[in-house]
């Protein structure tokens, strides 16, 4: 049965180069393919919650645009509002993997089927049966012009009461700190729901203690304030509080996409009416679970899958 909750997100996706080795990447030989993409992560993440998700974007029409089109569709993204675009190439990117779990990302992005979209391509009717938008830093930093379409985005998103939620994702390898903290500060009078990892909000205000979070919570207008902290969990400001619930302990393989999980998984307790404990630990669990598994997108867990282990439950195999 579908869910009577629906999800809206943009952005660019890409095709992803796993490395089967880790290690530095120029001495790892074999690589494969996989799809990833903040924003399209979080749609899969969202739809494998139960959640009806749609994705606006534009895709390169070739091969690798045809991959990542069937692959969404696949996971049940509501592909809708998502174009092929000749003259552009799909989007790649290939990943570097440490011993520890850690990594790193290298982009080939230039002239990105994104840069396609335009402001007037965002329509009302894209927002039939949406209960929430969602944003991320990634889109924004491709190129300057997509500020005003995010912009259109949320406008409408308010003209219709629909709460927003952003995630800065901060990607300096595509702009400078300060040209993300300049964008920023425009997005954040629409933001409801902001979910940002500790080191991201130091690097926008310069600080991370609870008082400064507060304060910058207040000024903006924000009405829920999550931090996302890692291995040490999470915490909440709302309504003048601050509520921390601790991370699940599991051994990393793959940190790429866990914040993304998080965020499907805050946006489901949220839209679903989840206490705010109750949030924080979904949304814990959702993270920790995106680690256990190698890719983007592939640890994405659904709902089934969450619950026996937030719950700590033993699942029987056979």
């Amino acid at each position: 049965m579908s869910s009577k909750y629906g999800v809206l997100t943009l952005g660019d996706a890409m095709i992803t180069l796993n490395p089967e080795e880790t290690g530095p990447l120029r001495f790892v030989n074999r690589f494969e393919r996989k799809v990833g993409g903040a924003e399209l992560n979080f749609a899969i993440g969202c739809a494998r919650l139960g959640l009806r998700s749609k994705w606006i974007s534009r895709l390169g029409k070739d091969e690798f645009g045809k991959v990542i089109y069937n692959f969404a569709r696949g996971e049940g993204v509501d592909m809708s509002d998502v174009a092929y675009v000749n003259g552009y190439p799909t989007s790649l990117n290939f990943k570097e993997i440490r011993e520890d779990g850690s990594g790193k990302t290298f982009y080939y992005r230039y002239q990105s089927p994104i840069l396609t979209l335009k402001p007037g391509d965002i329509t009302e009717k894209m927002f039939e049966g949406i209960d929430i938008v969602h944003l991320t830093g990634v889109f924004l930093a491709i190129d300057p012009k997509n500020v005003n379409i995010a912009k259109r985005v949320m406008e409408i998103a308010k003209q219709k009461n629909l709460p927003v939620s952003f995630d800065p994702n901060i990607r300096l390898k595509l702009w400078s700190i300060e040209e993300a903290r300049s964008v920023y500060y425009e997005i954040f009078p629409y933001v409801d729901i902001l979910l940002t990892g500790l080191d991201e909000i130091r690097l926008i205000i310069g600080t991370d203690s609870k008082e400064s979070l507060a304060e910058f919570a207040k000024v903006n207008a924000i009405d829920q304030l999550v931090i996302k902290d890692g291995k040490h969990g999470s915490k909440l400001y709302i309504k003048s509080e601050w509520h921390e619930k601790e991370a699940f302990p599991v051994i990393p393989v793959d940190t790429v996409g866990a914040g993304d999980g998080y965020d499907a998984g805050y946006i489901y307790g949220y839209l679903n009416g989840l206490s705010i404990d109750e949030r924080l630990t979904f949304a814990n669990g959702v993270g920790a679970l995106v680690t256990t598994v190698a890719g983007d997108n592939e640890g994405l867990p659904y709902l089934d899958e969450v619950m026996p282990f937030i719950q700590n439950e033993t699942v029987i195999e056979r």
